[in-house]
């Protein structure tokens, strides 16, 4: 056998160990740290008990549905985009409403909100389904004007008369602003996304490469996990933002203005980090642009730290690790 043949033989019988040979101990260890702190995401979301193909099949028409805007301008899906490769939502820091206002907060990702402890960025909304009842109404967003009128329009279109039969066999009166916001969240409710990061916690010991596996382990040393644990790495607490060094802006004083109580100022849901690396900008009002800044800014702001690059970057690099499988570039 020639030299070079020899070489390029060796390089390939050496591939093949690494292939089959199992995990190191060390990532061993990470694989059943990583599921002690985080677990994998449930098969199905909460409250999806009842859901049909039917009321699905309805959900995904009205999320998409222009016409439940004032000016048939606005769907769902125009600040929560859930198209193709697209995040859940629109990448911008905050989101235009039917007559071109923008609202005061970043619109969060659509991806996997079914298992968030509550909806928007104050915890206004138990569910789903409270949560699709407000945008229609908000004047600032869809600017419907009542539920009325709401189903006045929808029930006035041929097409939803059969859709909501199918859905709701058993109501007397189906096209309901209740029944709407059943449908929505039911569609919403599919929106459940698979990653790498999963797979590893499974036993999957190459569905992380060496530098996400390294960003994970500084991800943990960290200390990032305070407030970004359970299977959605956040999503299930609520954290003042700038626990240990203030945030700039403190023109949104968060659930205070829910609540009314003062421990509420500046406290927010903590988001949810699947699918993070393709929801910027970030923070609630959208005035951070990328991950790296996201990440250096959220260990300076709650942890009083101030990372290395290094670290920023190793993170990042974990983060990304998190993206749905079928939205990844």
């Amino acid at each position: 056998m020639k030299p070079s043949a020899i070489g390029v033989f060796t390089v390939a019988l050496l591939s093949a160990v690494l292939l089959f040979c199992g995990p190191s101990e060390k990532t061993k260890k990470l694989i059943e740290d990583s599921g002690k702190v985080f677990g994998v995401l449930p098969e199905k979301m909460p409250g999806g008990e009842a859901d049909t193909p039917d009321l699905v099949k309805l959900g995904e028409k009205l999320y998409f549905e222009k016409r439940l805007s004032a000016n048939d301008t606005q769907a769902c899906n125009s600040c929560h985009n859930v198209v193709g490769k697209a995040g859940g939502v629109d990448n911008l820091p905050t989101s235009p409403g039917a007559f071109g206002k923008n609202g005061d907060r970043n619109s969060p990702t659509v991806l996997n909100a079914g298992y968030h402890l509550a909806q928007f960025w104050d915890g206004r909304a138990k569910d789903l389904k409270e949560q699709a009842k407000g945008p229609i109404l908000n004047p600032v967003e869809m600017a419907m004007p009542s539920a009325a009128e709401v189903e006045k329009k929808i029930s006035g279109i041929t097409e939803y008369q059969d859709l909501f039969a199918k859905a709701y066999p058993k109501d007397a009166q189906k096209i309901t602003y209740d029944n709407i916001a059943g449908a929505i969240a039911a569609f919403e409710r599919t929106l459940k996304t698979q990653d790498r990061f999963d797979d590893f916690q499974k036993g999957d010991h190459k569905a992380l490469s060496d530098a996400e596996q390294e960003g994970l382990e500084k991800f943990l040393a960290t200390g990032c996990t305070a407030c970004h644990i359970g299977p959605l790495l956040g999503g299930n607490s609520y954290r003042k933002l700038g626990q240990v060094n203030a945030y700039e802006n403190t023109g949104d004083k968060g659930r205070l203005t829910l609540t009314k109580n003062p421990a509420d100022a500046f406290v927010f849901k903590v988001p949810s980090l699947r699918n993070v690396a393709i929801t910027g900008p970030y923070f609630h009002d959208g005035k951070v642009a990328t991950l790296e800044e996201a990440v250096k800014k959220m260990a300076y702001l709650q942890l009083g730290k101030e990372l290395p690059e290094s670290d920023i970057k190793s993170i990042a690099t974990f983060l990304k690790a998190l993206t749905d499988k079928n939205r990844s570039n």
